[in-house]
């Protein structure tokens, strides 16, 4: 990847690679996870933990191949009994039904279950010398024959088996190969040297793309939206221009809800149904109910909150803030750490004034309020319900229910002045043009 980001780390969908692998074993319901990491092990496991806190990360200090890799785990697992399944930390379109098969395939009887795929250039792949869904052995094309070399059914690498025995497997291959690693794949040679079967399931190929470089992280990330947009069409959401609409891992978006173009949703976001979210908006971390209207232009932060018929317009942002049902916060302004309460108007230009260099400070405005245009509330303050601020005012100051507030300087109209200043700043400049010459 030509990264000091370890490769797992690196984000599809807005989150890391390996939380795509951990995800796709979800279906089965894991009664535990072991994550083997290698290289940037450290900052891997955070990672790992905020997906899965009771997931355990094994170190694996020297990288002699997946065999090794794999072995790493059994200290981990010394006392389970069950079935292991091995995925790939890199390879993140696998799909949970896949899984599945794998697992019903496994539970047919099978003692080792290997996914395979029908690739249309098998290259570097290891290929599977199989006779139906029986499987033979598994021959990398380092060590493979010309003859191997034209078998198209090739190895994902994942394994289905029962963990005690993958592990016994694991302890007996040896590394006389080109590479001189311990390659996971030779366990299905062991395993038929001692009477056991091994079967092949067969997946898209496409499930099977590993990431190994920043053109084909592109390219993932190009397969993953396309998928997002395909699954929120089917889910009844209506995007006026999907090319442009941009999803994460975690977004979810009702039926009948309007998403126009260049919306970009980052990590955390769920739109209810029959919400609508207009134009180049950004969003992460936030709520939007029912008949709620976001954007255009807008960006919704981390713990926004958009109650059912809400409106939040353009150019204006959003974070850590309720906006209660019926509200609006039409134009240019700024809700941090705020509740605005139901049906409250925010005029144009509002800023909540949340943060005083050292700590962030509440802000509470009332039902049916009212804030006038440019309107610098001073946290911690609050507007009582159904009070008013004048346009431009500063209020530092709890407003109680029913009161306007103003706080804004007297104006001064002085008759004259300003054609005395201009002509004072005319004279002025053609001074200092006649000096600069």
């Amino acid at each position: 990847m030509n990264s000091d980001l370890p490769k797992v780390l690196h984000p599809l969908g807005n989150v890391p690679l390996v939380v795509h692998a951990m995800a796709s074993g979800d279906v089965v319901e894991p009664e535990r996870v072991v994550v083997i990491a290698g290289h940037g092990a450290d900052a891997v496991e955070p990672k790992v933990l905020a997906y899965n806190p009771d997931a355990v990360v094994v170190r694996q200090t020297e990288q002699l191949g997946t065999g090794h890799a794999v072995l790493q785990a059994r200290e981990a697992l010394a006392d389970f009994e069950g079935d292991a399944i091995v995925v790939f930390g890199d390879t993140p379109f696998v799909r949970p039904d896949t899984i599945a098969k794998m697992v019903a395939s496994r539970a047919d009887g099978n003692a080792i279950v290997m996914l395979g795929f029908e690739a249309a250039d098998p290259g570097r792949y290891g290929r599977m010398i199989a006779v139906g869904n029986d499987l033979e052995a598994i021959v990398e094309a380092k060590d493979a024959s010309p003859s191997q070399l034209d078998i198209t059914l090739c190895n994902s690498g994942l394994v289905v088996a029962d963990a005690q025995m993958l592990f016994d497997l694991l302890q007996g291959i040896g590394n006389d190969n080109a590479s001189g690693e311990y390659y996971l794949t030779d366990i299905v040679a062991a395993a038929r040297a001692q009477g056991h079967s091994a079967s092949v399931v067969t997946c898209d190929e496409a499930e099977t793309m590993g990431i190994n470089t920043r053109a084909e992280l592109a390219h993932a990330e190009q397969l993953f939206q396309s998928q997002k947009r395909a699954e929120a069409l089917e889910n009844g959401a209506t995007l006026t221009a999907p090319d442009t609409v941009f999803f994460s891992f975690d977004t979810h978006i009702g039926r009948d809800a309007l998403i126009e173009p260049n919306v970009v949703f980052g990590p955390s976001v769920t739109i209810e149904s029959g919400a609508t979210i207009r134009a180049f908006s950004h969003l992460e971390g936030c709520h939007v109910s029912r008949g709620a209207v976001v954007g255009p232009y807008a960006r919704l932060r981390p713990g926004a909150e958009l109650a059912e018929n809400t409106k939040v317009g353009n150019f204006v942002e959003v974070k850590n803030a309720n906006i209660l049902e019926g509200a609006k916060v039409s134009h240019l302004s700024y809700i941090g750490d705020a509740t605005i309460g139901a049906r409250a108007n925010i005029g144009a230009g509002t800023i909540t004034c949340n943060y005083d260099g050292y700590m962030k400070h509440h802000t509470e405005v009332g039902e049916d309020a009212f804030i006038g245009s440019n309107t610098m509330l001073v946290a911690p303050v609050s507007i009582g319900i159904q009070a008013m601020t004048a346009s431009g005012s500063v209020i530092n100051k709890n407003v109680p229910n029913g009161a306007l507030a103003l706080g804004r300087a007297p104006q001064v109209t002085k008759l004259g002045m300003a054609l005395k200043l201009f002509d004072k700043l005319k004279k002025t400049k053609a001074r200092r043009a006649k000096e600069a010459k």
